[in-house]
């Protein structure tokens, strides 16, 4: 069989602190507004959801604080890294989206931006509530405690 080669963009580019930072309660796909140099940077995996949030604003999401890398190819007509990016949702979701975020505190956070059939760019975006400091702390140690077992599994497993 032939190694086939994998296509850029069939990764996602995925915000690994959203899960530390903040309790997901929701996950919603969402569209999102980009030019052709936008595209392109994604294409190549030039961006960064690190510190992605989603706001409300007259009635349209917008993503903010999501960077592209500019395009090494892009010349003149190049996009700016970071600028507000319209998401595209339907009526009734951002409605639900607004009631969420003000009646009980929530926050949207950007934890995924793919490639849909290798042609739509899409961003998944979760509705969350921020963690505390303890809770934060109960998480690492849940995790170390499952690594250690995991590894203790493992070991034992070498030498039966």
């Amino acid at each position: 069989m032939a190694n086939k080669k994998e296509e850029p963009g069939h990764s996602p580019l995925v915000n690994k602190k959203a899960k530390f930072n903040f309790e997901l309660v929701s996950f919603i796909e969402a569209g999102i507004v980009l030019s052709g140099s936008e595209v392109k940077s994604l294409r190549e995996k030039k961006g960064n959801l690190t510190d992605a949030f989603a706001k409300i604003k007259n009635g349209e999401v917008f993503l903010e604080n999501f960077s592209i890398t500019p395009y090494k190819n892009g010349g003149y007509v190049n996009h700016p890294e970071i600028r507000p990016r319209k998401l595209l949702l339907h009526k009734k979701e951002i409605e639900k989206l607004e009631r969420q975020v003000k009646e009980k505190g929530l926050v949207l956070v950007a934890t995924k931006v793919y490639f849909k059939n290798n042609l739509r760019v899409k961003v998944e975006i979760a509705v969350g509530k921020p963690k505390k400091i303890h809770d934060k702390r109960d998480d690492m140690q849940k995790k170390d405690a499952q690594q250690e077992i995991a590894r203790a599994l493992k070991s034992s497993n070498r030498y039966e």
